[in-house]
């Protein structure tokens, strides 16, 4: 047997944080080498951070890379290491992967299938390395071998998938199988989004198996540069099975995972497939020698097993609870903010951003300690002295409802039990006569009184609006973050009053349906993540209809009501926005979706999503950055881009009613 013990790194970095990122770095090397680790993956240009966007093509960015890469190397004896930076050779930016033997710098290996769809732009600022090409680059005092490598150490062949090159047909690791590779090293930067994890567990085994080798996959960890949120998806596979795997949204620095591989096995294995043909010469310059002396190391059983979260029923909710509570963990230290404001309405929307607040406390208390979240929060003086998640909530979580004339005391309560139930610093306070003041000081200018029948619209913004400068005046006092309240369904239709409900530096749940986020507070009421306590209190919020509240009492106003029902307005914009289906396509698909509605219904609120989508495209560009979660994101800035003028889809809409004319009754 040739058994080397292998890890796989996950880290919080920040994009440009040079002394942070180098610490986390050492911090994961130190640890491996205590473990006995011989080959350490780290994520993907983890010494810039992923998301430096187009600081990336600064030429100081590009040098402070490649100086820290300097800085790290005396720290890596002992291990063979690999490590990710961007790196400008020929007029040209890659994705490079830098490998370390023994403090030593061995070699590039560059990124050939570039991200460039969703919220990747990697084509922006690198280019793609082209297959096969090699060349050297002066660094160092040395030529360094740079392009399509592996490399030879000590008799252990070792081949890189960045990332993308393994989500791709055309596999990296499919021609490294070829050249008789015995460990493929994958440093990634996955953001996530649900259901990827298995995809990406997919990938790994799968790779392991074909490729006859052992496969160790290192990702990002964290909301690292704002809207992305990384799992920490780590993974160590050999021959198609898992041997590693670790624990997803830690609030830790980093965190390692380590496994044994056992080398003479995956050849052996590899070698008794019939669709095994390797390539018995290496090109020229293809393969690197690196001198390396593997320690010995005893046989060690594997530990694959995953928390019990992860085998939940729910494990939507339970991923959407843990992905929100780390953003806005990483969100407000990375911002140096003291805290949040959210605009506690009692409706479900802030009900829920509140209690993600809480969550993000409760989950980070459990794994860190109460001095290790005072430590994370070291800007803000006195959480030291705390002494429960309770009492930590309430000096983290300020709320706020805002009453007008048309505000009940249902909404009123609620909002009450679930703040107190939180623990949050819950206030309370009229803004009816400012909402008094401003309609006077129109109707004067105007010279006529301003009436529902003929000013609806305006009413009942003038109500949302004014709400936004008091709890932007709360947010300041506090230093804190204000969190804007709006749903992904709301952002489709433009059913939120632009700097009033959507007014924020944060909107954690715009990538959330508004039927979603209505069953994730049914269950948080009911159930809750595991190992933590349900809220009970949310029973408060989930019996309501929800509504804006923005009419008077009498008009009994509602969400479903003034738009269609959520379940069929979701339904409209999957297959509207996300599949890109024309109107008499999403038509012929609801009505067998939503047999119980008429045909009428659903031509008009057919009509009234396409009119209105278009007509908000405004809006959506102006709403707060929000956290990427799925594949349905209507953020134009990082995956849907629509015009904010267009026509509106009247031709289409046209064409439909005069074909549902002549249809027959």
């Amino acid at each position: 047997m040739k058994l080397l013990r292998v890890a796989a790194a996950t880290l919080n970095q920040t994009p440009l944080d040079w002394d942070g990122n180098r610490t986390r770095i050492l911090q994961a090397i130190a640890e491996a080498r205590a473990e006995g680790v011989s080959v350490l993956c780290l994520p993907e240009l983890c010494i810039s951070g992923y998301g430096c966007e187009d600081a990336f093509l600064a030429p100081g960015t590009q040098a402070m890379a490649l100086q820290v890469l300097e800085e790290i190397l005396p720290h890596a004896r002992g291990l063979l290491v690999s490590v990710g930076l961007p790196l400008f050779h020929h007029k040209a930016l890659y994705n490079a992967c830098a490998l370390i033997a023994d403090g030593k710098l061995c070699g590039f290996v560059c990124k050939r299938s570039l991200a460039g769809d969703g919220i990747h732009y990697e084509p922006r600022w690198f280019k793609p390395w082209p297959a096969g090409a090699r060349a050297t680059i002066p660094l160092f005092g040395q030529d360094v071998p740079l392009g399509d490598l592996f490399f030879d150490c000590a008799g252990v062949r070792i081949g890189f998938e960045i990332c993308e090159d393994a989500w791709v047909a055309q596999r990296r690791g499919a021609e490294l199988a070829l050249t008789g590779v015995d460990l493929i090293l994958n440093p990634s930067a996955s953001h996530f989004a649900f259901g990827k994890q298995e995809v990406r567990r997919r990938l790994v085994l799968e790779g392991s198996r074909a490729f006859g080798v052992s496969y160790v996959y290192a990702n990002l960890l964290g909301n690292e540069a704002g809207r992305a949120i990384y799992d920490g998806d780590a993974l160590i596979a050999t021959a198609g099975k898992v041997i590693a795997q670790a624990q997803r949204f830690s609030f830790a620095d980093y965190a390692l995972v380590s496994g044994v591989i056992d080398v003479d096995l995956t050849r052996v294995l590899h070698s008794s497939l019939n669709s095994s043909q390797p390539r018995v010469e290496s090109a020229p310059g293809e393969c690197v020698s690196v001198e390396f002396e593997f320690p010995p190391v005893a046989a060690f059983p594997p530990d694959s097993g995953s928390a019990e979260w992860e085998r939940s029923t729910t494990l939507k909710e339970e991923e959407f609870a843990r992905a929100i509570a780390l953003g806005l963990f990483d969100y407000c230290r990375k911002s140096r903010s003291r805290g949040f404001v959210v605009s506690l309405s009692g409706g479900a929307d802030s009900a829920a951003v509140a209690c993600l607040v809480a969550l993000m406390v409760r989950f980070s208390v459990r794994e860190l300690g109460l001095d290790g979240f005072a430590e994370k929060f070291a800007h803000m003086e006195g959480l030291s002295r705390l002494i429960s998640e309770r009492e930590l909530t309430g000096a983290l979580l300020t709320t706020a409802y805002q009453a007008t004339g048309n505000s009940s005391t249902v909404t009123r309560d609620a909002a009450a039990r679930v703040a107190r139930a939180l623990g949050a610093t819950h206030l309370e306070f009229d803004v009816e006569p400012l909402v008094s003041g401003y309609v006077s000081a129109i109707e004067s200018a105007l010279g006529r009184k301003l009436d529902w029948q003929r000013d609806d619209l305006a009413l009942q913004n003038i109500q949302a609006r004014v709400r936004a400068p008091s709890v932007w005046l709360l947010a300041n006092l506090n230093s804190a973050l204000l969190l804007s309240t709006s749903n992904r369904s709301e952002a489709a239709v433009g059913y939120a009053t632009m700097d009033g409900d959507t007014a924020g530096g944060l909107s954690p749940i715009a990538g959330i349906d508004k039927a979603f986020l209505r069953h994730f507070l049914l269950w948080l009421e009911k159930s809750g993540p595991q190992a933590l306590d349900p809220i009970p209190e949310l029973a408060a919020v989930n019996v309501q209809a929800p509504t804006a509240e923005l009419r008077p009492p009498a008009a009994t106003q509602t969400d479903e009501a003034d738009l269609m029902p959520y379940e069929v307005l979701d339904a409209i914009e999957r297959a509207a926005i996300r599949d890109k289906r024309s109107p008499r396509e999403v038509l012929s698909l609801i009505r067998v979706q939503f047999a119980q509605y008429s045909k009428d219904d659903l031509w008009l609120w057919l009509d009234r999503f396409f009119r209105l989508w278009s007509r908000n495209q405004w809006k959506r560009e102006r709403y707060a950055p929000s956290f990427h979660v799925d594949d349905e994101s209507l953020d134009p800035k990082t995956w849907c881009r629509f015009p904010i003028l267009s026509g509106g889809f009247d031709r289409e809409l046209r064409e439909l009613r005069s074909a549902l004319s002549q249809e027959k009754p």
